[in-house]
């Protein structure tokens, strides 16, 4: 059985920021977890886009 969260941790999507801009089909997201209770405010981080095949910022969406 699935185990249920009663913790702060959840689980979050990081989109590509500069992907967005340059209209190029396709989308670079990652799936993380971040502690609530640590971070209440949106996590950005950089990260590898293989589709511009260079680091770029993700930020955190829904």
């Amino acid at each position: 059985m699935a185990k249920k969260s009663k913790g702060n941790r959840i689980q979050i999507i990081l989109e590509c920021t500069e992907h967005k801009k340059t209209g190029m089909p396709g989308t670079s997201r990652y799936v993380t977890q971040k502690n609530r209770k640590n971070t209440p405010e949106r996590l950005e981080l950089m990260k590898y886009n293989p589709i511009l095949r260079r680091k770029t910022l993700h930020r955190e969406i829904k």
